[in-house]
């Protein structure tokens, strides 16, 4: 897709479209309920081993920080790097108060310029639906973990469930486009964001993403609260390397 969509971006002008909004970003997303609260319980999905010496995290598309905020609260002494497509949102980032072990690189998955592995778990949260080759970016990112390292796809989901479909249609039609309008001046990004879920996997086709990529033991799990079997953890784990 070259041309801007009635309702999407082409996936290669998301980026700029983020670092246009970077600046209305926590206010809005500080206004959906729950909207932290589930990076923390996804977050807290990866197991992340406690009291180790020097477990390495990784938060991909970490945006303005709140994914690695929720890394931070599971694992408060482990060292995270986080990267983001979007200057401006790193940007953002960057510019709250972090403790020393959390670094920021400005790199688009595709390229993951600067970060280097292993690491003992990756968060991805809403990365996977704007990326043009989710699969691929994902074998990536398996290459990227120590053996048995896990990795937690957050992620929204609705194509297997009517009413999620329902209530996620209701809810930007209602709240989530008209407040980004009103609060930025233009609604192209939350019409992308209400698109690009409809038209993103659907729960099973995610879990099987992840199985192609080639992690094992995939589960899924969703949240609580109006996203419900709206938003998912999809946890899948690096296989351990064989003799």
């Amino acid at each position: 897709m070259n041309e801007l969509a009635k309702d999407g971006l082409p996936r290669d002008s998301v980026p700029s479209a983020f670092d246009t909004e970077a600046r209305w970003y926590d206010r809005l997303v500080g206004a959906n309920p729950g909207y932290h609260e589930h990076l923390r319980l996804s977050a807290l999905r990866l197991d992340i081993p406690l009291g180790e010496p020097d477990v390495r995290l990784l938060d991909a598309g970490c945006g303005t920080g709140a994914s690695t905020a929720a890394l931070a609260f599971a694992a408060p002494d482990a060292r995270i790097t986080a990267f983001d497509a979007s200057a401006e949102m790193l940007a953002r980032a960057r510019a709250k108060s972090w403790p020393p072990s959390v670094e920021f690189v400005h790199t688009p998955v595709e390229e993951l310029a600067g970060v280097t592995g292993p690491f003992d778990a990756i968060l991805a949260a809403y990365l996977l639906r704007n990326l043009t080759d989710p699969t691929t970016q994902l074998r990536r990112l398996r290459g990227l973990l120590r053996p048995g390292g896990r990795i937690a796809v957050h992620e929204y989901s609705v194509r297997d469930s009517r009413r999620a479909r329902w209530v996620w249609n209701a809810v930007c039609a209602s709240v989530i486009i008209p407040l980004g309008k009103f609060t930025t001046g233009d609604a192209t990004l939350y019409r992308h964001l209400r698109r690009s879920v409809l038209e993103f996997d659907g729960l099973r086709a995610l879990a099987q993403r992840l199985t192609d990529a080639g992690f094992v033991d995939v589960h899924t799990a969703t949240v609580p609260g109006w996203q419900r079997d709206i938003v998912h953890t999809v946890v899948g784990t690096a296989p351990q390397e064989t003799s």
